[in-house]
């Protein structure tokens, strides 16, 4: 019929192979969505972006888990993840946030990890990593000059999940991204 728009075909009419497909460009899509606190950081990198899932509906549904509980970022993630993944042809999309388990520097990518420092956030210490060091390690590099030789002065820093500290080379201060 002239005028009429064609309706999307539902999940169930793909074989699956094609479901697989459109699993993997669906991931592919959801992990270009940035966190709006670290702008270089895609929640892939960060490890927030957990499972993608399409249900027999054609519903995809999208699992993210936040770095920290009240993590006020979550709202604006899961809103650019439906607008990301809706302009990319997914018409019905659920963001699911999940709290267990709970998020883990473990989760970060390398990439991540190299992204932040060249952003000028000390990533977190990997020998600390995993073992719940919320506030800190014993060593912290400088993410501008490399120096070790570097004092907390804060629990926290630009937010909740990053502690403020100082080289005493280049007497910059700087976010360190605490372990979780």
């Amino acid at each position: 019929m002239a005028g009429r728009e064609s309706q999307p075909v539902p999940a169930t009419s793909f074989p699956l192979a094609d479901t697989d497909a459109r699993l993997a460009h669906a991931r592919s899509v959801a992990a270009t969505v940035t966190d709006p606190e670290i702008p270089v950081l895609s929640i892939d990198d960060l490890g927030v972006l957990r499972e993608l899932k399409l249900a027999l509906d054609g519903t995809l549904e999208v699992f993210i888990t936040p770095t920290y509980s009240g993590c006020p970022a979550m709202n604006m993630i899961a809103l650019e993840l439906e607008l990301a993944l809706e302009k990319a042809g997914f018409d019905r999309v659920k963001v699911t946030t999940v709290l267990s388990p709970a998020w883990t520097t473990d989760w970060m990518t390398e990439a991540g990890r190299r992204k932040l420092k060249e952003y000028g956030i000390a990533p977190p210490s990997e020998k600390r990593a995993g073992r719940g060091a919320l506030f800190g390690a014993d060593e912290v590099e400088c993410p501008r000059c490399g120096s070790v030789r570097t004092n907390r002065l804060a629990e926290f820093g630009s937010t909740s999940c990053k502690a403020l500290w100082q080289c005493q080379d280049c007497r910059e201060p700087f976010d360190y991204f605490k372990c979780h």
